[in-house]
This record gives structure tokens, C-alpha cells and sequence, in this order.
């Protein structure tokens, strides 16, 4: 190894160290109280500013902590382990953050990259519309150019941050006879935070058994207008938008993987510390085989599902293609966490089903890994397709 590979690796150790502290002191205590309350968390998204977190895999020479994927993992890891919707916060702000310093123009890059590497400028993701979800060809919503504008109109659903966002990377599909190319394309869109801004409606909020405290909306656009050098790539990009998005969902499943080992690892730690101190015919529980070898199972599972998703990472620090590793990665730290959540309620039996303990959260938040960034069964196939691929 390297002397500043040393150094690099001491700063992430540092990083995951001061943030694994906020986690237990600050993040812990206080995060059950806001989720049942479905309150957001102001104070908290401060803090996380102030890290630098908005700014994660953002360039330094646009102001951001440019971490290399293993790192960020470690991070979505801490922050799913104290309260999984804050990963939520970041992600969907990243995804479109990447898209820009990935795929947008220079001056793209210049204009939003800086504030959002703040997190003063919130940014969003906006690909699933009511009729569209794991099918992305088949959106419905519509960008048609009128003279140096577009005009949007359509639905969208699913939009994590969508009230608060500043920047909105949205899919739109230009129809044929566009003088610059037709097909699905992503528009950087310009909005005011809040519920209104130009033809931008947050028409509702989506009411959720889980991943509660931050909003998840639908959006109406209504004859939006967007400047034509807004959309991502300048005209190059028109028709490229979804092969770009689903570049940019590769880290969007490195993250859901990493929020799975996060939310997998609270549910393990909260099993475990109950199983020692709860007693039943004399002992405490975690002296009786039948939970001891719960525990043993939980462990392995929790620490394959780690090192499926570092190795992702890795991957993709290295620059070698990384869809078949992140969505195996993806599929089984999700399906863990679901597994490991429900093993630590019935470990805590009554108690487990109580709101006084937060498994009962773990066991309501582990759905939207499965479902969220392509559902398990979208991930086997992307898995078996790239297996079987003929050479």
C-alpha cells in the first residue's frame, strides 16, 4: 500500500468515527420520536451539512468531499444504522448530483455542483410516474421544444426530496421530429423549494409505513417551461437520459446495498443486547440454543451482506463495470435487512411488536430497500441477463 493510500484511509477511518459518534449521541436518541411523528429533521440535515455529507462523492474542484465509494458506503452504512431515512436524505440529492458531474456540460457542472456540494442547493431524482415504475420505457411524460424552450407536462411519482429540492433531475420523453433527436432524456430542472414553483405542483405527499421523516411526493408538471440548456448534456443529450440514469442508479445501489447493512446491523446490535439482559426459564435468552444459533445465522448473513456490498464498492473505485456486483450486492443486503429485522422481533417477542423499541422501525423500513432502485426481482434479472450474456 501506498503512503497516501495510508493517509486517504485514515481520513475515512476519521470520518466514519466522527459521524459514528453523532450516530449513537444525537441520531439514535432522537430518531424514533421524529419517524413516528413523520417529522422531519431539520436539525439533523444541519449536522449533516456541516459534514460535508451533502457533498460526498461530489468533486473537490467543485467544492465536494469526492469520497471514493468504499467510504461512502461506510457513511450510508452509520447513518441506516441510527435512522435509515437519512440516507434517503443524501441519495436521491447524489444520484443527481453524479449525473451532472458524470454526464452535464461544463457550465452545467459549474452552476449547480458548488451549492449542492453545500447541501444549500438540495437536488432530487425524478424517474417513476404512476404507470411507470420498474418498466422506465414506458414514461408517459413529455418535454417538447418550443423555440430555446421545453415545454413539460406529466406526472411523477416517488420523488424523494421533491418539496425541498432546488434541482430537480427529471426524465422526460422528446417525441419524434425533435430537429436534435427524439427518446427519453433528463432535464436539470430549476425550482424554488416548496409545494409551487413555475408549472411544479407537489400534488401530495405519499402517506408511508416506513422511511418516515422525509418526503416522498408526487409532482404535476403543467406546461413547465425549461430552457433548452437545461437539458443534461446539452443536445447531445436528447435521447440519452435513461441510459444515463441507470449509469447513476449504480450508485444509487451501492447505497441502498449499504443502507441495508446499516439497518441490518441496528437490528443484529438490538437483538443481541436483548437477548443478554431478557431472561426466561432462569437464563437469559441468549443462553437458549434455539436464539444462540438465531444469532449465529443473523452474524453471517450481516457480514456477507458487507462485504457484498464493500466489494461493489471496490469495484467501482477501480473503474470496472459494476452492475452485476452492485445488484447482487443490492439483492442481498436489502433481502438481509428484511430477514435480520424481523429475526430481532421475534427475538424481543412482545416487545418487538411495541413502539417503545425500535426493531418494530427496522422491520418497517427494510421493505423500501427491497422495492427502492429497482426491486429484487429487477436485480436477478439484471444479474441472470449479465451471466448469461453470450460472449
Amino acid at each position: 500500500m501506498h503512503d497516501n493510500d495510508e493517509a486517504t484511509d485514515e481520513v475515512a477511518d476519521e470520518i466514519i468515527d466522527t459521524l459514528r459518534r453523532w450516530v449513537d449521541e444525537v441520531v439514535v436518541p432522537e430518531s424514533s420520536a421524529l419517524e413516528l411523528a413523520d417529522e422531519y429533521p431539520t436539525a439533523m440535515a444541519e449536522q449533516m451539512e456541516d459534514f460535508g455529507l451533502f457533498g460526498a462523492t461530489i468533486p473537490e474542484s467543485h467544492g465536494g468531499l469526492d469520497l471514493d465509494h468504499v467510504t461512502y458506503a461506510r457513511v450510508i452504512e452509520e447513518l441506516s444504522r441510527g435512522w435509515m431515512s437519512l440516507a434517503g436524505i443524501v441519495n436521491s440529492h447524489l444520484i443527481c448530483a453524479k449525473l451532472i458531474s458524470r454526464f452535464g456540460t461544463g457550465e452545467q457542472r459549474d452552476r449547480s455542483l458548488p451549492g449542492m456540494a453545500t447541501g444549500k442547493l438540495r437536488g432530487c431524482f425524478s424517474l417513476s410516474e404512476p404507470d411507470s415504475g420498474s418498466d422506465a420505457g414506458a414514461l408517459r411524460c413529455r418535454a417538447v421544444r418550443d423555440g430555446d424552450e421545453f415545454v413539460i407536462n406529466g406526472t411523477k411519482m416517488w420523488v424523494t426530496n421533491g418539496e425541498r429540492a432546488g434541482i430537480v433531475a427529471l426524465l422526460a420523453r422528446v417525441p419524434e421530429g425533435d430537429p436534435m433527436g427524439s427518446g427519453i432524456t433528463c432535464f436539470l430542472v430549476d425550482k424554488t423549494p416548496g409545494k409551487q414553483s413555475g408549472g411544479i405542483t407537489v400534488s401530495r405527499k405519499i402517506d408511508k409505513i416506513g422511511y418516515r421523516g422525509l418526503e416522498t411526493v408526487e409532482m404535476s408538471y403543467v406546461d413547465h417551461r425549461v430552457p433548452a440548456d437545461r437539458v443534461l448534456g446539452g443536445d447531445q443529450g436528447i435521447g440519452n437520459g435513461l441510459r444515463w440514469a441507470l449509469a447513476a442508479l449504480e450508485l444509487g445501489r451501492i447505497n441502498v446495498a449499504a443502507r441495508g447493512v446499516g439497518v441490518a446491523q441496528a437490528a443484529y446490535d438490538a437483538a443481541v443486547a436483548y437477548a443478554k439482559q431478557r431472561e426466561a426459564f432462569g437464563k437469559p435468552i441468549a443462553k437458549h440454543q434455539a436464539i444462540a444459533f438465531k444469532i449465529a445465522e443473523m452474524a453471517t448473513k450481516l457480514h456477507a451482506a458487507r462485504l457484498m456490498t464493500y466489494d461493489a464498492a471496490r469495484k467501482a473505485d477501480a473503474g470496472e463495470r459494476v452492475d452485476l456486483a452492485a445488484g447482487m450486492a443490492k439483492l442481498f443486503a436489502s433481502e438481509t435487512a428484511a430477514e435480520l429485522s424481523l429475526d430481532a422481533m421475534r427475538i424481543h417477542g412482545g416487545n418487538g411488536f411495541s413502539t417503545e423499541y425500535p426493531v418494530e422501525r427496522y422491520y418497517r423500513d427494510a421493505p423500501l430497500m427491497i422495492i427502492g432502485e429497482g426491486t429484487s426481482e429487477i436485480q436477478k434479472l439484471v444479474i441472470s441477463r449479465t451471466l448469461l450474456a453470450d460472449d
